[in-house]
């Protein structure tokens, strides 16, 4: 090419002759100076906008400013697309005193436009050179005015691959770079990168909300959880603003809706005012068709990605390709385009979760988000879900495990619509079900084992083995949960299945029949519970064929843990004392169902005032669990707790409260401040304070376990009722009835709410009620419940249980308090003596109620057989408990004081 141009003096323009047979052009005078010569002119900035509202990066502003300060500086800013990338280049060019000239905005989302930008530049500064010479030509030129200058800011925006711009960043060092791309490690050898997050939610609130309202006051009901819905993203923010702009009917709730019905339409969806190409969805189908293009199998594990929570994603839910190599490429080339972000440390991904709710939202028109594309994906998540999970949930090695899965399963069945679920969906869903349930959430677990059921019930039908097993881990849930009405039920219509479908002896029937004997232990039906345990029994005998086959000897320990619960102390502690040996011989004295019945008969012991034989036993317990589990096994964390309930109930309040309050730490470090077992700790230490006379720090602690058991296990979960019992039980000790008769008025109308009139717990509310009414002087109420109690108490429980002893010696109690020593002392005779011959002369019950008798006999005037009473039940105290226990000092006491009145006055007693 040859160029010809006048001088400077010349009046006419020269003349340019490109090729044989090209038209002539006429040049200004100067025209083709060499490009070293050319000075920028004023006006020269092309800024292409300035965002009319910028909200907050206030730190990004400021690491720019601090890294384009000098010749030669070269960073990049770097994020998901949308995440306002260029709005911070634009506002940093704008408005920051960086006194650069000229500033050159070039879009440099490839070679081309890289060419048409420096082309640009050569034509604003010469524009006659656009006439003449080819964009090549023109780009060179420009290149080479930059490489020539010193001052200028150029800024490269979007860039996709480092190759189209590292030509012209290692030819020109006399000015400053601003770069912008999606792409992260990519960049990291030709500058420094600044990473842009997304907004926060003051900053994103503010976004919206200026958007919205430019025009004047609008209604923005639902705008914050319109941000968090969008990830606080800029753009999906300002795509938002712009559409409830335009649509002024529209709240920010009412597009909340929109997007949750209908979201393929949303995410495509743009004012009249804002270009198509930037929408939510085109902005990344451009990076996705760059993605695809690469490698196929990104994009199919980026939509596989969606299924999941946004954070703390597991490599192993990255699964699904043929090789490690595979998949190590798919990961890093969405990371290098921003669209997750890897955590080295962790060994986990992340995804914004706009990113994900577009990614699995089918869209028949987008290449990328086909019907077919989605479903293959959901389906992968799931699969990759079953493969990771453990094999069991009940083992606390396995627990980090789950915690980190169980986010993830969630979030699958929030997004997945049950419609979906397949056979290895309801298997994840009822296994997670299992692991909440004992981890203490069981709504959370009802939840997702009650989708499992009903994916089971429609791919495998209702009498498949996984439907029944599914239905059994629902009934689990929900006995768990504390609705024992509806557990019931499931495990009857388990039981009925089962055996009309494998037969009454089949070991699965017999499993059912167990659980539902479970169950009615658990509601306070124990004549139904102690049959069925007997009829599991017989027919478990018939399928093993040996008397002494571990499950037969599992089931004497549940029937006479039954028998104990009912009173039948008679029945129930030969019946474990023979049990106990058997197991430790045939199993080990470290065996679960050794430590079951060991438990169960220290237990037994403890319901007969026995404390002697009871501690030794609960302290061996502790000592086989750590010594087979460790110290931080949940059972060993339960034998701690047995064994500080049995120095408590022993009168040994210094060690129980010591065990109790390590235990609780532990309990919170292991099984977390808010499981169920955490909460009865709670509990348990404030009934440990109370008992040491330390009342305000008891009522303190009642009241943080039952706010905390009202929001985590909800206001009608058995655990809350008596978290709100022993609350009133603590204000009742104070003697503060103004807070305990309320408390324990909500307590009984929701006891026979939830659980029924005659379960035990409500006939113990009711006791407790009674007393506070008599501890308010209220003695007319008070007895008006203890009769209806007593009644009660025998219908159900039976004459001999020690809690229908107990509402009869409270009973007579409070005839006696009134003045009615007609009814009061015969009863208590009454019940003294059915207490001797039921529970033994030495049961605690027993001491109660002859401490009771020689009370009345003291309050009647007759001192004659009030002595030799507290005389009686002093020795008794002394020998059963020991000199040091509380109710022996205290029957000490109560003896010298009726030694010295004749006057009846029973006040300090």
């Amino acid at each position: 090419m040859v160029i010809q141009s006048g001088n400077a003096t010349a009046s006419h323009g020269g003349i340019a002759v490109t090729g044989i047979y090209s038209p002539s052009v006429h040049l200004p005078p100067g025209a083709m100076r060499p490009p070293a010569e050319v000075d920028a002119p004023a006006g020269l900035d092309d800024l292409p906008y300035r965002p009319g509202r910028f909200v907050g990066r206030d730190r990004e502003l400021d690491r720019l400013d601090a890294a384009l300060c000098t010749p030669g500086a070269i960073q990049a800013v770097h994020g998901l697309g949308g995440i306002g990338k260029s709005a911070l280049a634009a506002h940093w060019a704008a408005t920051r005193p960086h006194g650069c000239a000229p500033l050159r905005w070039i879009t440099a989302d490839s070679s081309t436009g890289v060419q048409r930008g420096l082309a640009g530049l050569a034509t604003a500064l010469q524009p006659a050179l656009a006439q003449l010479l080819p964009a090549e030509d023109l780009a060179e030129w420009g290149l080479q005015w930059l490489a020539s200058h010193t001052g200028w800011l150029l800024v490269l925006d979007n860039v996709n691959d480092p190759a189209d711009v590292a030509r012209l960043i290692a030819r020109t060092r006399g000015g400053m770079f601003l770069i912008t791309s999606r792409l992260s490690a990519a960049l990291s050898g030709i500058t420094t990168l600044t990473p842009l997050d997304v907004l926060d939610a003051a900053e994103s609130f503010a976004l919206l909300t200026g958007v919205i309202g430019a025009s004047g006051p609008r209604d923005l009901d639902g705008a914050a959880e319109l941000c968090a819905e969008l990830g606080h993203l800029p753009l999906a923010i300002e795509q938002a603003g712009a559409y409830l702009a335009q649509n002024v009917f529209t709240t920010p709730g009412a597009y909340l809706h929109l997007l949750d019905r209908h979201p393929a339409d949303i995410y495509r969806q743009a004012a009249v005012a804002t270009p198509s190409e930037r929408t939510i969805a085109s902005v990344w189908n451009v990076t996705l068709d760059q993605i695809t293009t690469r490698q196929p199998e990104a994009a199919d594990l980026l939509r596989t990605l969606a299924w999941y929570a946004p954070d703390n994603i597991p490599i192993a839910l990255a699964d699904g390709f043929d090789d490690p190599p595979a998949q190590n490429a798919a990961i890093g080339l969405l990371a290098a385009y921003s669209m997750i972000s890897p955590d080295p440390a962790t060994g986990t991904l992340s995804v914004h979760r706009l990113v994900q709710a577009l990614a699995r939202t089918p869209d028949p028109d987008d290449p990328h988000r086909t019907p077919d594309r989605i479903e293959r994906a959901r389906e992968r998540a799931t699969d990759n879900l079953y493969t990771a999970l453990p094999v069991t949930w009940g083992e606390p090695d396995t627990w980090p495990t789950w915690r980190t899965l169980v986010p993830h399963i969630d979030a699958l069945a929030d997004h997945a619509a049950s419609g979906t679920d397949t056979a290895t969906t309801a298997a994840v869903l009822s296994a997670a079900g299992g692991y909440l349930a004992n981890q203490g959430l069981p709504s959370r677990a009802v939840r997702l084992s009650e989708r499992g059921l009903a994916a089971y019930e429609r791919v495998m039908g209702p009498d498949h083995p996984a439907t029944l097993a599914c239905r059994r881990c629902l009934a689990r849930a929900c006995e768990a949960a504390g609705d024992l009405a509806r557990a019931i039920l499931l495990h009857e219509q388990l039981l009925a299945d089962s055996a009309r479908v494998l037969g009454g002896g089949h070991p699965d029937t017999l499993r059912a029949r167990c659980g539902l004997a479970d169950a009615c232990t658990t509601a306070g039906d124990l004549t139904r519970a102690i049959r069925l345990y007997e009829e599991t029994f017989a027919g478990q005998a018939l399928l093993v064929g040996r008397p002494d086959d571990p499950s037969l000897l599992n089931l004497l320990d549940r029937i006479a843990h039954a028998y104990r619960l009912a009173g039948d102390l008679a029945r129930a502690i030969p019946l474990h004392e023979k049990l106990l040996p058997d197991l430790e011989t045939m199993q080990g004295p470290d065996h679960p169902d050794t430590v079951s019945c060991r438990t169960h008969l220290a237990g037994a012991y403890m319901a007969a005032g026995d404390f002697t034989r009871a501690v030794p036993l609960f302290e061996k317990t502790l000592a086989c669990t750590q010594g087979a589990h460790g110290p931080d096994h949940p059972s060993t964390l339960s034998s701690r707790n047995n064994l500080a309930y049995a120095y408590m109930a022993a009168g040994d309040l210094d060690r129980a409260i010591f065990l109790y309050e390590a235990l609780l730490a532990d309990m919170e470090r292991v099984q977390g401040p808010e499981h169920p077992n955490t909460l009865s700790s709670y509990s348990n230490l404030a009934s440990a304070y109370l008992s040491a006379g330390d009342v305000a720090h008891a009522i303190a602690l009642h009241q943080r376990t039952l706010a905390m058991a009202e929001r985590v296990l909800g206001p009608d979960h058995p655990n809350t009722l008596t978290s709100r019992n022993n609350l009133a039980n603590a204000y009742r000790l104070a003697k503060d009835p103004a807070h305990a008769v309320p408390l324990y008025e909500q307590s009984l109308a929701d006891s026979e709410r939830v659980l029924g009139p005659d379960h035990p717990n409500t006939l113990v509310t009711r006791g407790n009620l009674a007393g506070a009414f008599g501890a308010a002087g209220d003695l007319t109420r008070s007895i008006r419940l203890l009769e209806q109690l007593s009644a009660d108490c025998e219908r159900v429980l039976g004459p001999g249980h020690p809690n229908t002893l107990t509402s009869r010696n409270n009973l007579a109690h409070a005839y006696v308090e009134a003045g009615d020593y007609i009814r009061g002392i015969p009863l208590c005779e009454t019940t003294l003596a059915d207490s001797v011959r039921a529970l033994g002369p030495d049961h605690p019950n027993t001491l109660a109620t002859r401490r009771n008798l020689a009370c009345a006999y003291l309050a009647a005037g007759d001192r004659d057989r009030a002595v030799p009473a507290f005389l009686q039940n002093l020795s008794d105290s002394e020998r059963v408990l020991g000199k040091d226990h509380p109710l022996t000092r205290t029957a000490a006491e109560e003896l010298a004081y009726a030694l010295g009145t004749g006057d009846g006055d029973t006040r300090p007693l």
